[in-house]
């Protein structure tokens, strides 16, 4: 082979790894469905991705079991160099595991309580809020302010494992304080008028109860809404409720809402993103972690503090609170745009 060859071979191998350097990286995200939560969960993942100049394809399940294999199959076709799946039902995110495993595609795991990390197969992390110690919290405020007093519970969609985790530890730390009686639980399906129609039920059907909880201040607001207009809020039903959402820190404020937990779907999204970067980019090869974000109560000290109650939409504070809470991505957050 002749100089001037060699140095025109050399130099497209030059070239060719240039451009595989150069090339943009692509996540796939599947989420469950059209919820606000979801929603939110989303917008924090994609916020981190334009900060750091990553592409992202996001296929909605719209809580069809069938479509979100479909997706998480069709991510993987696409060859994409990460994955994170929000599903809402207990098989998804284990199927997703298998069929990412395969591939060699690095997978992540929202709102899972963890479950994924028993799966045969390897994933980088399960990013999750601490569901069991907000089921137990809510159930000691109720018994702390309304001892004697029944209790009725709209969740979200009942197969989905964090609703399950929460349920359970509530239903335990009831009996366990004896102050209180749980007469119903109910699935609201996240869906508003779902959770209208279920409280209307229960009411009708003669149902004794004077607190109620719901699963998301979303359906709490619509249930606020119907309760007000037949002159039942706070008189005597009283609403707890989870989430922190703008709207319902405003029915926490005029007193609609007795108590709520903040978690903030946002952040939740953009810590999903980190995890799953830090992989890709071999800046954190550690598997199988089990990624908890804090949760606070929303009180009358708490709830105008954007580092306590956890802004929803997409806000620099993430990135401060990030620093504070998970010091392993300072360097990630640094080097983005």
């Amino acid at each position: 082979m002749g100089k001037a060859k060699l140095i025109f071979v050399v130099l497209i191998i030059f070239l060719i790894g240039v451009v595989a350097l150069s090339k943009q990286l692509v996540y796939g995200y599947v989420t469950p469905g059209p919820d606000t939560w979801y929603r939110k969960d989303v917008e924090g993942f994609l916020y981190a991705a334009k900060l750091a100049g990553v592409k992202v394809v996001v296929l909605n399940s719209d809580y069809d079991v069938e479509k979100e294999i479909s997706n998480i199959k069709t991510l993987v076709d696409m060859g994409v160099d990460g994955m994170c799946i929000f599903s809402f039902n207990p098989n998804g995110p284990f199927i997703a595991a298998r069929e990412t495993a395969r591939a060699g595609i690095p997978l992540v795991v929202t709102d899972n309580v963890g479950q994924v990390l028993k799966a045969k197969e390897p994933v980088v992390a399960a990013i999750d809020f601490d569901w069991d110690a907000m089921g137990k919290n809510i159930a000691q405020y109720i018994a702390k302010h309304w001892p004697g007093e029944n209790i009725a519970f709209i969740a979200g969609r009942l197969e989905h494992v964090p609703v399950q985790v929460f349920l359970k530890a509530f239903k335990a730390e009831v009996a366990k304080l004896g102050k209180n009686k749980i007469v119903a639980i109910r699935d609201g399906k996240y869906i508003p008028d779902e959770a209208v129609r279920q409280v209307q039920d229960l009411i009708e059907s003669g149902y004794d109860f004077t607190v109620l909880h719901i699963f998301n201040e979303e359906m709490a607001a619509a249930v606020v809404r119907w309760l007000k207009s037949r002159n039942l809020l706070n008189n005597p039903i009283k609403i707890t409720s989870q989430n922190g959402a703008p709207y319902g820190i405003a029915l926490i404020k005029e007193g609609s809402i007795k108590y709520s937990i903040s978690s903030s779907p946002g952040w939740e999204g953009f810590i999903s993103f980190l995890a799953l970067h830090a992989y890709v980019t071999g800046k954190i090869k550690k598997e199988r972690q089990w990624i908890l974000l804090p949760v606070t109560p929303v009180t009358e000290e708490t709830i105008n503090d954007k580092t306590k109650v956890v802004p929803w939409d997409v806000d620099p504070v993430w990135i401060e609170l990030t620093k504070k809470y998970f010091p392993q991505y300072i360097g990630l957050i640094d080097a983005l745009k």
